[in-house]
């Protein structure tokens, strides 16, 4: 496997390898970045296995993939054949490239599917939360607002509550004619 890496993660990753891609479109591997992502300390194939839930023989596929696509390496500390992952970043951008070619459209299912199951979980507990607004916004002012929503989410992070998944979509407004044109 590759070499160990030492210094920090960087801040954002911008997807633009169709394979790396390909690695997100699986909930497990989401999953697997996401537990990296909670913790400043690397995990090895046995300690994701254990905060996911699953089986190490069966992760290790996983993680291998999201290791050879770039978008986890190895850390310091590991001890015989168990060897310590970390994420290459805090963050994960698809490029425009791929999404103007469609090929984003696994990493939006397992996206869809991950809100899917909070609903199902949490949707009659009032544990879900959603909200719904139409605005008119540029692109540029919405992604600005969202990267804003990710530095103050991480500066007020607070270890002794629960995990949450925040999941914001925005698009086109759908189901109505554009301004200017008759019903």
């Amino acid at each position: 496997m590759g070499a160990i890496n030492t210094s920090t993660p960087v801040d954002t990753l911008a997807i633009d390898d169709p394979e790396q891609l390909k690695a997100l479109g699986h909930p497990l591997r989401l999953k697997v970045l996401q537990a990296l992502g909670e913790t400043e300390r690397p995990l090895t194939n046995r300690d994701l296995a254990e905060r996911i839930g699953v089986d190490p023989g069966h992760l290790h596929f996983h993680v291998r993939m999201l290791h050879r696509c770039g978008l986890i390496e190895l850390a310091e500390g590991g001890r015989g054949r168990e060897k310590p992952y970390r994420p290459v970043a805090r963050h994960l951008q698809v490029s425009q490239e791929i999404r103007a070619a469609g090929g984003a459209a696994e990493l939006q299912a397992a996206m869809l599917e991950e809100v899917g199951r909070g609903w199902s979980t949490y949707g009659s507990t009032g544990e879900f939360r959603a909200a719904q607004l139409n605005v008119r916004l540029s692109g540029d002012v919405v992604r600005e607002l969202l990267h804003e929503l990710i530095e103050k989410a991480a500066a007020l992070e607070d270890e002794n509550e629960d995990l949450l998944t925040v999941t914001v979509i925005a698009h086109p407004k759908t189901g109505a004619p554009p301004d200017g044109e008759p019903a």
